[in-house]
């Protein structure tokens, strides 16, 4: 599979990762079938949370994959910790940064993550206590790399006041459907609903940093509502990527995510899928280069008006 640098590291990761929110789902023989089929196709950056399962997807994981020392050579693992639904909470404090971190590293069996993200932003964040934790993550070799999930700039400004490591990854909701993070650039200075910049320019931020968006849920719409792919309330935006996807001869899939692949800012899309098929088919996506023209018909399709 195609590969790009994350962030400003050295680490080259698949343009696609492999989300392991849903692996859960499986049973014990089809989850390490479906890891096993990802590794075999080139997708083995992993995205985890502590979040996931509670903890268990991340066990699910280790023992799909049977994870020893010469497995983890193979792998780029990533995952997240700040969210706290027992607590009703976000919490970046040290202490639990620290062992959230620890946990993660017991549940996946291995000594140390590719990335560590911050996931969602703590108000209640006090970046020094941030910086402490990273500091202490990365000199004991438990991290090699740091980012963040659904941050504007200023936040991620805050950060690097103190943080010595790069912010290498910024994980944002985006799809051909939710797609705030371009309409505001568009519509600069319009009276208009897609003229409203709900996140700070993270878009051109994040391209001018060199931070690696890595857009996650790129099939659905809204928040949580569904798929978009094969969806009645979308009929003329499903002609569209059928049609482009009739021309080249792949799935609906594969050029919902080649979409997204085709902007500039060199994007990381998280999948979700368990199913084997729907993976093959994000992967694809990474040998096809989309034309500008093909690119905004599909932008337009969405119901998204050009000023």
């Amino acid at each position: 599979m195609r590969t790009i640098k994350l962030g400003t590291s050295s680490l080259e990761v698949p343009v696609v990762a492999v989300g392991c929110m849903r692996i859960n789902s499986l049973d014990k023989k089809a989850a390490e079938h479906f890891v096993q089929t990802a590794l075999e196709n080139g997708a083995n950056f992993f995205d985890h949370a502590d979040l996931y399962g509670a903890g268990e997807c991340e066990e699910i994981f280790a023992e799909a994959v049977h994870m020893n020392e010469s497995v983890r050579e193979k792998l780029i693992l990533q995952s997240k910790c700040g969210i706290r639904p027992d607590k009703g909470m976000f919490d970046f404090s040290k202490e639990h940064i620290l062992d959230s971190v620890d946990n993660i590293l017991k549940r996946l069996k291995t000594d140390y993550l590719d990335v560590f993200l911050l996931h969602r932003p703590d108000t209640l964040m006090e970046p020094e206590e941030v910086a402490e934790a990273f500091d202490i993550l990365e000199s004991s070799g438990k991290v090699r790399h740091f980012g963040v999930s659904n941050q504007n700039p200023m936040q991620m400004e805050l950060l690097k006041k103190y943080m010595k490591q790069p912010i290498v990854a910024n994980q944002l909701q985006l799809s051909i459907t939710n797609t705030t993070m371009i309409d505001s650039g568009f519509n600069v200075n319009m009276e208009n609903e897609a003229a409203v910049n709900r996140d700070g320019s993270v878009l051109d931020y994040c391209r001018l940093k060199d931070i690696t968006i890595q857009p996650w849920s790129p099939f659905q719409y809204g928040f949580f509502e569904g798929v978009f792919l094969g969806n009645d309330k979308f009929p003329e935006l499903n002609q569209k990527i059928d049609e482009i996807a009739a021309n080249y001869g792949v799935s609906n899939t594969t050029i919902a995510i080649a979409w997204l692949l085709r902007h500039p800012a060199n994007m990381q899309p998280v999948i979700g899928t368990m199913n084997e098929a729907r993976l093959a088919d994000c992967i694809k996506a990474g040998d096809i280069r989309l034309t500008r023209e093909e690119w905004y018909s599909i932008y337009r399709a969405a119901g998204n008006i050009l000023p």
